[in-house]
């Protein structure tokens, strides 16, 4: 009877203990799935193509609309890689060929001339998974500099290469290249001519008047730039640019350099930068964004406030970022006039703005 008591006070336990394990799996299984739907919600998509002096009253209709239906094109482009389980960097990259093709923008085939009447183009791009990075600067023959960072990154030992040197390891790796003529538009050579004669024109004192004279600043916004988080959870940012008119003596500015114009790290966010790039890289713009939420415990609408609007301004820097963080929100701030950019959410909700009040 002992015995007896003993094995149904055993058989007792065993079933308590699988009823309890039985209760509790779903709810571990449920657990990871609304941790797994819980990411996917969180992938998005931001663009920018350039700030500046972007007001409305010296915009046609007929040029409004182009803007706005070419960052839509490029956006949507992005999110459907995102939308169908592609990677972030894949979404970067194809937003910004777009951008890149369009002669609207200061990059790729719209790229601004130098003061020589070439056309030196530049390009970064970064992954937040693995921080590997990629660049390319002052290329002349490359239609699309974004793809060819990517490859930097992919298949280099280095980040950065530049000029002759980068053509020739694109060559390597079975890139064609364009025929300069490629990337003449007339509105940027009018723009260059503009800057020359203005650079002619005597001040008092005989002075001359800057390289870096607003004016001449204002003709060269454009540059373009993409970030993105994917439904893994992984952030990328690229930026692409022609630089700024009538720059010389192969000038860089801030969008091939990895913590100025372009940072991303899955643990805080994905950044690309555009405006005025000397303050950029003085700045290290990117990068700060990303170590004031890492290092403060800020969330990055207040980081990103306080770069553009606080450190960046106290600088004399003008310009703006898109950036996105690793739980989907976004940001678009800068301190100019407008900014071209736009945003997509893993709804599909679309926002397109060009001026301040969009």
């Amino acid at each position: 009877m002992k015995n007896f008591r003993i094995l149904t006070l055993l058989i007792g336990f065993f079933v308590l203990f699988s009823c309890k394990n039985e209760k509790n799996t779903p709810t571990e299984t449920q657990k990871v799935l609304n941790e797994v739907s819980q990411n996917e919600q969180n992938f998005g998509i931001v663009i920018h193509g350039g700030a500046g002096t972007i007001l409305k009253e010296n915009m046609t209709d007929s040029m409004e609309i182009a803007y706005r239906n070419i960052l839509e094109e490029a956006i949507r482009a992005g999110h459907d890689i995102l939308n169908d389980g592609g990677n972030a960097m894949e979404a970067v990259t194809a937003s910004i060929n777009i951008m890149e093709d369009s002669p609207l923008f200061n990059a790729g085939k719209g790229a601004v001339f130098t003061h020589e009447g070439r056309n030196e183009l530049d390009a970064s791009v970064m992954d937040g998974n693995t921080l590997n990075a990629g660049a390319v600067a002052g290329v002349t023959q490359i239609k699309n500099p974004i793809n060819l960072a990517v490859e930097v990154m992919n298949n280099s030992e280095h980040v950065l290469l530049t000029g002759k040197g980068a053509e020739q390891f694109a060559i390597s790796r079975g890139f064609t290249t364009e025929d300069t003529s490629y990337f003449y538009t007339e509105r940027r050579y009018r723009s260059l001519q503009n800057a020359i004669k203005r650079e002619k024109v005597e001040l008092d004192h005989d002075e001359k008047v800057s390289l870096i004279d607003p004016f001449i600043l204002n003709t060269k916004y454009g540059t373009v730039g993409c970030v993105a988080l994917d439904k893994n959870g992984d952030l990328a940012a690229g930026t692409s640019t022609g630089g700024m008119t009538n720059k010389r003596w192969n000038r860089i500015g801030d969008s091939p350099i990895i913590g100025a114009g372009t940072y991303a790290n899955n643990n805080t966010c994905a950044v690309s930068s555009t405006g005025w790039g000397e303050y950029f890289i003085r700045g290290i713009v990117a990068y700060d964004i990303s170590a004031m939420m890492e290092y403060k415990g800020i969330s990055l609408e207040e980081a990103t406030e306080e770069v553009i609007q606080n450190k960046l301004t106290d600088l004399g820097g003008t310009g703006g970022i898109i950036a996105i963080d690793n739980e989907g929100n976004v940001s678009m701030e800068f301190n100019t006039a407008g900014m071209y950019r736009a945003h997509m959410d893993r709804d599909g909700s679309l926002n397109i703005g060009i001026y301040k009040e969009d």
